[in-house]
């Protein structure tokens, strides 16, 4: 095959990597077909926001003995590891309105650019939606965010009008995993040279470590490395590319079983830990209990004492008048006795509602705690989501952003680009999940013009990108804007490079003290 220029590959990857920008992770909703019995009906598909260019057909035929039978037909699919790290080939799925997921199987590789494919599947379900996703492997269980391809209307050849509902709604796998650093790439050189499905091992080994497989499932996860490192030996080897492909999908399946183990074990001790706090907690109530019989029976101690008390000044007062007075004189020591006691209790009452007031404090500390661990631990994630928008990096201030000149439509203006637009509502995608943090939106211009004009453009910037993200849903209370005219240079203005350095605004997150 003859290689295409230069030039033409890279406008292809620009423009896959724009469209992955694009789009925004909202819940998706697809149409799900009934297919009648002993029909053939022609599905079409089309490419989703991401990829809008993507087409593919789909013959189906629901019977008695098989299930539902689909032929799938697909042109121009990409590579998949252009869609990101992580993923490494392509996987038909079928869903139903009730939630269930059918994998119908791998779309397999042809060619290193474009591609095109036929496959034939079959599913038990009879109402469904059917989509194609990009995937780490063939083995998945649930469909990523990567989705390619959804299907439309559907026809019959004899014009009948098959039913179809708007019932299926999904996120996709919501898995961390392909925003982790430990995702291995997959180079141009690597997707070019190496099967795919030695690739998907690479990605199914991965996945099965991000699981916890090196702890819970640690035979498995070296049966499926063997296996791998003997799939790329073959390779090397130059053997049958049919044998290589079933040693990769055995290393496939063990990382699978790996992964799928290490879950086991992972929900196993959760549940072993949570038995153990409520085995503390029961043993507390315990505690609890019993000093609540000991008071209990102290208290039928006094009263019997009381009684036979009782029963004694009266027998007494039928003795004589001196006993009286002596058993007055014991009466009133007694309501001394009585009065000491409940002074007694009250000073008890007060030592434990210190007592609570401290296990309170030390509570609320433990929660305050937990959520500066929280913030620490979220701070990648939330810098590396940020990263595709500017510069990002980690000062004393909290987290900045800083956004340079090409969002704004000129020099010396405060209206937006027309790039700047979805740049900016993905930017408060974002900052509407971080709700633990407020912003400090700092606008700054270099030196060329008089001081009023610079402060006033630099307000005007600042407050219309507050404008827009609070018009997306941020609330107003978690944002100030403040435009500081050329008085903070980070370069001297002395070339244009350093002075469009100045030009910049930063968006600054610190976390909400409670």
């Amino acid at each position: 095959m003859k290689i295409k220029p230069v030039k033409l590959l890279i406008s292809i990857f620009v423009l896959f990597c724009l469209n992955i920008v694009a789009q925004v992770d909202v819940p998706r909703q697809t149409l799900a077909i009934t297919y009648p019995q002993d029909d053939i009906v022609e599905v079409k598909f089309k490419g989703t926001t991401r990829f809008p260019r993507l087409s593919g057909w789909a013959k189906v035929k629901r019977t008695k003995r098989n299930g539902t039978e689909i032929d799938l037909s697909v042109d121009k699919m990409p590579r998949p590891f252009e869609l990101g790290a992580g993923y490494a080939t392509y996987v038909v799925w079928a869903i139903s309105p009730d939630g269930q997921v059918d994998n119908l199987g791998e779309i397999k590789r042809r060619g290193f650019l474009w591609f095109d494919s036929k496959m034939s599947v079959t599913t038990p379900l009879q109402n469904f939606a059917l989509i194609i996703t990009a995937e780490p492997h063939f083995l998945v269980k649930r469909p990523s965010k990567a989705i390619m391809l959804e299907n439309l209307n559907p026809v019959t050849p004899a014009g009948k009008v098959v039913a179809t509902s708007r019932t299926i709604q999904y996120f996709g796998n919501s898995s961390d995993y392909f925003n982790d650093p430990r995702t291995p790439e997959i180079a141009e050189s690597d997707y070019a040279k190496t099967p795919s499905t030695i690739l998907q091992a690479r990605q199914a080994i991965a996945l099965a470590k991000y699981a916890g497989a090196e702890r819970d499932a640690q035979t498995e996860l070296q049966s499926a490395v063997t296996l791998l490192q003997n799939a790329e030996n073959e390779w090397d080897a130059k053997r049958a590319e049919e044998q290589v492909d079933i040693t990769a999908r055995q290393a496939i399946s063990a990382a699978v079983k790996a992964e799928d183990t290490s879950r086991i074990h992972k929900e196993a001790r959760e549940k072993r830990n949570e038995k153990s706090m409520q085995d503390a907690e029961l043993q507390k109530a315990e505690y609890k209990y019993e000093d609540a019989l000991q008071q209990v029976e102290n208290l039928r101690f006094e009263l019997a004492r009381e009684q036979r008390s009782r029963e004694l000044v009266e027998r007494d007062l039928q003795n004589a008048t001196k006993q009286i007075k002596d058993l007055r004189d014991d009466n009133k020591k007694l309501k001394d006795e009585a009065d000491k006691a409940k002074q007694e209790a009250y000073d008890a009452k007060l030592q434990l509602a210190k007592i609570q007031g401290e296990k309170e404090t030390i509570e609320k500390q433990k929660l305050e705690q937990e959520k500066i661990s929280r913030f620490q631990a979220n701070i990648p994630i939330l810098m590396d989501s940020l990263k595709p928008f500017g510069t990002v990096k980690q000062t004393e201030r909290g987290i900045v952003l800083t956004l340079v000149e090409s969002y704004w439509s000129g020099p010396r203006v405060s209206s937006f680009a027309k790039t700047a637009e979805p740049k900016l509502t993905n930017i408060a995608n974002i900052f509407l999940n971080a709700k633990d943090y407020k912003f400090a939106i700092e606008s700054h211009t270099d030196d060329k013009g008089t001081q009023g004009d610079l402060d006033t453009l630099t307000q005007e910037r600042a407050q219309a990108i507050a404008d827009k993200l609070m018009s997306l849903g941020i609330e107003e209370n978690r944002i100030q804007s403040r435009g500081f005219g050329a008085s903070m240079p980070i370069a001297p203005n002395t070339t244009p490079v350093n002075r469009a350095k100045n030009r910049r605004v930063d968006l600054i997150l610190t976390p909400i003290v409670s």
